[in-house]
This record gives C-alpha cells, structure tokens and sequence, in this order.
C-alpha cells in the first residue's frame, strides 16, 4: 500500500507546489513509483509536470463528482518520470458541488483506494487555503508535509494550519499526523530566517527535516518548460536539494515499516 502525503499551507506563496511536483519527481528517480495529485484548481502542478491542463479528456473533478473512473483520468508525466491525476479550473466547479454529495469528506480517499496498491507513494498538492478540497486531500492522507519560508507571518500561518489538522485528526482520520516540517526558499546569510528556523526546531524536533530548499534561479524556472527541476537542469542545487529531501523522506518511510 503506498503512502499518501498532502503537501499543504493555508499561507500561498511557499513552494508548495513546485514541492509537490519536484518532490514527486525526486521520489521517482529513486525508483520508487510515484502518483501526483493535483487538487489545485489553478492547475500548476499539472502544467509543470508537462501536461496540458487544457486538454485534458477526465480530470480530477470527474473523478470526484463520480463521473469518471480514476484509473481513465490518470495520466503519465513522462519526462517527469510520474503519474498524475490532472486538474484544471472545472475543480473549482467541484467545490460548490461536493456540498451536496454524500460521503463528501471521503470522495478523493475511496477513489484513491482503488489505485494505492499501485504506487509507492501519493503526493497531494493543495490549493493555499482550507476547503472541502483540503479536506478531502487530509481526510485521504497519512501525513502532511508542509512547506514553509523562515520569515514571521509564516508561523502564523503554521498555528492556523495545526488546528486544522488536530480537527481532521480528532474527527475524520486519526491516522493523520505531521510528516514534517520542510523550510523552503532558505536563505542562512538572513538573521530572521536563523531566528525562525531555530524556533521551528526547538518547537517540532525532528519533525522538521534535515534538508532545506534554497532559492533558486534554475527552480523557478523550470515550471515554464513543464519540468521538475532535475529534468530541467539535474545539477541544479534545487534539483539537489530536492533528491536529498526524497532520500530522507524514504528513510524514514523504511523506518517506521521497520518498526510496525
């Protein structure tokens, strides 16, 4: 059975979903095999793993209204190396119509459910505010991996996000818990982002990963081709960083399976 992460923050602007795609991408290359769901109605994740998010035949929102098989609307990332359940802005439409439909917390999990013995791992990425689609993703998920600048009004942001999570924990799925903590965008020659960092750890321990995302040129860049960064320029340190956050995320996958 894979494991299921959402990548989420409430806060936009992050690195949330060029985390989900290069994260995804990173996965792969490590021969693991992945699946990438995008629930972002904008439609990023989708476009930067090369696939045209206005041509598609079955996205995301047939697969959640019911009106579309997961498996027909799963699609192939090729040069990204992962599989991908697509959206466009037809998701937004989803959000108003899940109100009405039954079981409407759990529709992205019992679709999910037909195709986890496939893939190694999920990667949810998650529009930047808390909604049914949210939901759906956390009800779905094992862990959440959160993306984060090292900058003031971001641990704001964070407490918001922690009560949303013990919420779902408490009344919608008890298997969630935080995966961890990614700092995005680093910069160490800035005192504030120290100074934040350092309260991230003290407050969440080992929940916060070892490997940190720099800025950088050839990461921003590369959505614009429809790449993940190690296709786009594989020596990038973005690239990098982002293979360095997938060995740790596999280690301490393998650890706790060791462990059970």
């Amino acid at each position: 059975m894979s494991k299921i992460i959402v990548v989420a923050n409430q806060k936009g602007g992050v690195g949330k979903t060029t985390t989900a795609v290069n994260l995804s991408a990173s996965l792969a290359a490590t021969k693991r095999k992945v699946l990438m769901v995008d629930l972002d109605p904008q439609g990023n994740a989708t476009m930067g793993s090369g696939i045209d998010k206005h041509d598609l035949e079955q996205s995301l929102y047939e697969v959640l209204i019911g009106q579309s098989d997961i498996k027909d609307a799963i699609v192939l990332a090729e040069q990204a190396g992962f599989d991908v359940l697509p959206t466009n802005a037809n998701l937004t439409a989803a959000e108003v119509e899940l109100m009405d439909l039954p079981k409407r917390e759990t529709r992205l999990r019992s679709a999910l459910d037909s195709v986890r013995g496939d893939y190694d791992y999920v990667i949810i990425d998650c529009p930047p505010s808390l909604s049914m689609l949210t939901v759906n993703a956390m009800v779905a998920a094992q862990g959440v991996l959160i993306p984060m600048q090292c900058e003031y009004y971001a641990l704001e942001g964070l407490s918001a996000l922690m009560q949303t999570i013990n919420k779902i924990q408490s009344n919608l799925n008890p298997e969630l818990e935080i995966e961890g903590i990614l700092r995005t965008m680093y910069d160490p020659r800035n005192s504030l982002t120290n100074d934040v960092s350092n309260q991230l750890t003290e407050h969440f321990g080992d929940k916060v990963y070892t490997t940190v995302i720099p800025r950088n040129v050839r990461l921003a860049e590369a959505p614009s081709y429809g790449l993940p960064a190690l296709a786009y320029d594989k020596n990038s340190r973005g690239a990098i960083a982002y293979l360095a956050l997938a060995g740790e995320i596999n280690r301490r996958t393998n650890t706790k399976k060791s462990t059970t």
